[in-house]
C-alpha cells in the first residue's frame, strides 16, 4: 500500500514537474486602491493613472482617495477638440489619452473625489461614452467643415454643453470629509506636485539622454518622453518598484500572448508556443533594442491600452513578472491584476510615468532632472 501511494505520489509529482503549470509567489506589493472597471469606455488613461495617483497619495500621506476618473475625462476633452479644431481635422479626436493627460489636467484643473464627481448621470449605471464619442466626433468634424473656416466663438460653450449633458458639469466647489475645496486646493490637500512626474521610454530613432516627442496616435497633446536605453529603461522600472513607487505603463496588448482573462503576458521564444504559454511556463524570447524599434515601426507594437504597475512576482523557476493593475474589473485575470514577463515588458511598452524620485541615480543626472 505504501508502495503504490509512493508510486502515485511521484507520479503526480513528475506530471506537475512537466507540465510547469504557473505557480506565483510575490516578490513587492506596492499598496493601491482596489480593481475597478472603466465599463464601456476608451478611457483607460485616465483610469490607469488615476489608479497611479491614488497610489502616490497614499505613499505620499497615508490616506486611501477614491478619486474621479471621469473628472480627467471631462476636463481633457476640451483641449482634444482644441487641438482637432485648430488643426483642421489632422489630428487624432476620441476617447483616447496618455498618462501625461492626467498629470496636465490636474495641473491645471486640478483633482477631485469620485464622490464628487462620477461623470454619470445615474451613478448606478455602468461608464459608457459610446454615444457622447459619437456626438462630439460629429459635432468637431462639423466645425472643421464650416464654409470658409467662419466658426462662431461660441463652438466652445457647444462642446461644454454636449459634456455637461452626458458626463454632468464639473464641480467648481466642494465639501469631502467636513471641509470646503475646490479642485485645485483639494489636490493641494493630496500633496501631490504635478512637477514631480516623468515619462520615460525607450527608442533608437531618438537620441538617449534628451526628451523627444513621441509619434503616437494617443499623443494628441504633444507630451515629451525622455529616451534612454533599454536596459536603462527596464533599470528604472525597477528602481522605482524596489524603492516602493508605482508606474503608469502605457502598453501594447494587441498580442495573441497579452492574455486579459488568464491574466499573462508572455513573449513565447515559439510562436509554437504561443498557446501552451498561457498555462504553463515556457521558454521567453530575448528581447534587443534592435527588435523592440524594428516592431514599433513595423506597427507590430502598438499604443493601445494603459494600466498600473503595482508590484513584482515569480513563478517557481525564478522568473519574474510585473504586478499590473488593470481596469477590466476583479472578474478579470488574476483579480483584476496580469502577471507581465519581463520580455514582454521589453518589447511591448511604450513608456511609464513615475515619480522623479524613483529614478536610477545616474539616469536622473544624465537627464538633468533636479
Amino acid at each position: 500500500m505504501k508502495k503504490t501511494l509512493f508510486y502515485f505520489a511521484a507520479l503526480s509529482f513528475c506530471l506537475h514537474g512537466y507540465s510547469q503549470i504557473y505557480e506565483f509567489q510575490t516578490i513587492k506589493d506596492i499598496e493601491a486602491n482596489p480593481v475597478i472597471s472603466q465599463d464601456h469606455t476608451g478611457t483607460c488613461w485616465s483610469f490607469s493613472t488615476t489608479s497611479f495617483l491614488e497610489a502616490e497619495i497614499i505613499r505620499l500621506t497615508g490616506k486611501h482617495i477614491d478619486l474621479s476618473e471621469m473628472y480627467n475625462v471631462r476636463e481633457t476633452y476640451p483641449k482634444k477638440a482644441w487641438v482637432y479644431i485648430m488643426r483642421q481635422g489632422k489630428a487624432q479626436f476620441g476617447e483616447g489619452g496618455l498618462a501625461h493627460d492626467v498629470i496636465n489636467s490636474a495641473r491645471d484643473n486640478g483633482l477631485v473625489p469620485q464622490s464628487v464627481y462620477s461623470g454619470k448621470l445615474n451613478a448606478a449605471d455602468e461608464y459608457s461614452d459610446v454615444e457622447l464619442k459619437a456626438v462630439l466626433e460629429n459635432l468637431v468634424k462639423t466645425y472643421v467643415a464650416t464654409p470658409d473656416k467662419a466658426l462662431s466663438p461660441s463652438w466652445k460653450d457647444a462642446i461644454n454643453g454636449v459634456l455637461d449633458a452626458y458626463m454632468g458639469k464639473a464641480p467648481t466647489e466642494f465639501t469631502y470629509e467636513g471641509k470646503k475645496y475646490s479642485p485645485k486646493t483639494f489636490m493641494e490637500s493630496t500633496k501631490l506636485n504635478p512637477k514631480d512626474y516623468v515619462t520615460i521610454s525607450s527608442y533608437t530613432h531618438e537620441g538617449y539622454y534628451k526628451p523627444f516627442l513621441l509619434d503616437i496616435p494617443d499623443n494628441f497633446s504633444n507630451g515629451l518622453f525622455y529616451n534612454m536605453p533599454l536596459d536603462e529603461f527596464v533599470q528604472n522600472i525597477d528602481n522605482a518598484l524596489d524603492k516602493g513607487f508605482t508606474l503608469a505603463l502605457d502598453t501594447d496588448v494587441s498580442e495573441a500572448t497579452f492574455a486579459g482573462k488568464k491574466g499573462i503576458a508572455v513573449i513565447p521564444e515559439s510562436e509554437a508556443d504561443n498557446k501552451a504559454i498561457l498555462n504553463e511556463i515556457k521558454p521567453e524570447k530575448t528581447i534587443t533594442a534592435a527588435f523592440r524599434q524594428q516592431e514599433f515601426e513595423n506597427y507590430n507594437t502598438t499604443d493601445d491600452h494603459l494600466m498600473h504597475i503595482v508590484g513584482k512576482v515569480k513563478d517557481q523557476k525564478g522568473n519574474v513578472y510585473y504586478k499590473v493593475k488593470n481596469s477590466w474589473g476583479q472578474e478579470a485575470g488574476k483579480n483584476g491584476f496580469v502577471y507581465m514577463s519581463v520580455s514582454y515588458l521589453r518589447l511591448k511598452a511604450i513608456s511609464v510615468l513615475l515619480h522623479k524620485d524613483g529614478l536610477v541615480a545616474k539616469t536622473r543626472a544624465s537627464l538633468g532632472i533636479q
